[in-house]
């Protein structure tokens, strides 16, 4: 998603812009990313209550009709920049969150496709060790073969305890589902195909809650894009599309007003710390191990499971023959 890793070559098309008037963010893992939205018309604005930029002229001490229309345009302006930085916004956070979603899957379908293959490997590792120290007698052989064993019976981690369905982070998707009697479901790919993509991003664009205008509204997005999010994980097209025709056949979004110049400028400054919020996020997943793994293969990260598998393939029948030397 951020960068080429979330969206791929044939996703250019949707990704967002490096920046736009308002000071729309760019995709994470793109460098040079603004810290705010830049205020376009600063000439046109002095400092007013609680710090906020208020457009000169909105001050009430005018009685003509020329500073009202100055005020009326500069106000005009701020509104069509708010809307701008929302759009850019929402469009950040797809990126963010579609990154996301891949390396949540890839995380998963790493540990259900090859961690037989790495558990193969730690135990051949101590059979070989143990098979060393046994030719030599060394102590230090003998000391390597107990923490080799030591290591393939480690103590139970959260997962392990709860046989799959918990780990260090909550509940995984496929427990989350079956408490909610929902479909278990696990992703079979790390990206889901670009029309569930196309689907998805399509959603956001028209559901986000920070197009809410009014608490209940924002209530209301918030859980539907929730069930959105899970359908995207699974890759589910066929929920997506659902999901689409409930929200078109819901109640109609209301109508709206412009904000006075200083809730608008609060608008601004609340997108711009959202900014800041997702550019974290962003940089904390492209950090991750995982994340560093997609970006050998952003244009296809489920070939590198293929890949990875090969190699570590290769790596078990390259130590068994090994073994069988020792033992031999």
């Amino acid at each position: 998603m951020t960068n080429s890793h979330a969206e791929n070559a044939q996703d250019g098309q949707h990704r967002p812009d490096a920046a736009d008037a308002s000071g729309a963010p760019e995709a994470p893992g793109t460098p040079g990313a603004p810290d705010a939205p830049a205020d376009p018309y600063a000439s046109d604005v002095r400092t007013g209550p609680q710090g906020h930029n208020i457009p000169k002229g909105d001050h009430g001490d005018h009685g003509d009709h020329g500073g009202h229309k100055a005020q009326d345009e500069a106000t005009q302006r701020l509104a069509k920049a708010v809307m701008a930085a929302e759009q850019a916004l929402i469009e950040f956070e797809i990126a963010v969150e579609t990154f996301r979603v891949e390396v949540e899957n890839f995380s998963r379908l790493h540990h259900q496709r090859l961690g037989p293959m790495y558990a193969r490997l730690d135990e051949l590792d101590a059979q070989i060790a143990e098979a060393v120290a046994a030719r030599t007698g060394d102590p230090e052989d003998i000391r390597k073969a107990k923490e080799a064993r030591a290591s393939v019976l480690p103590m139970p981690n959260v997962e392990e305890l709860f046989h799959g369905w918990m780990g260090s982070d909550g509940l995984f998707p496929e427990a989350q589902a079956m408490l909610t009697e929902q479909p278990v479901q696990p992703p079979q790919k790390v990206r889901p195909s670009e029309e569930a993509r196309k689907v998805y991003r399509d959603l956001v664009r028209k559901a986000h809650p920070d197009l809410a205008r009014d608490d209940a509204e924002r209530a209301r997005r918030d859980a539907f894009i929730a069930r959105v999010n899970a359908a995207y994980g699974r890759g589910d097209e066929a929920v997506l599309r659902d999901l689409a025709q409930e929200w078109e056949a819901g109640p109609a979004p209301a109508e709206r007003w412009l904000s006075e110049s200083e809730e608008l400028y609060a608008r601004l400054e609340w997108l711009a710390e959202r900014k800041e919020l997702l550019a974290a996020v962003a940089a904390e997943l492209e950090e991750s191990a995982i994340g560093a793994m997609i970006k050998m293969a952003p244009q296809d990260p489920d070939a590198l499971l293929d890949e990875i598998a090969e190699k570590l393939l290769a790596d078990v029948a390259e130590r068994e023959a090994y073994l069988a030397q020792l033992v031999g």
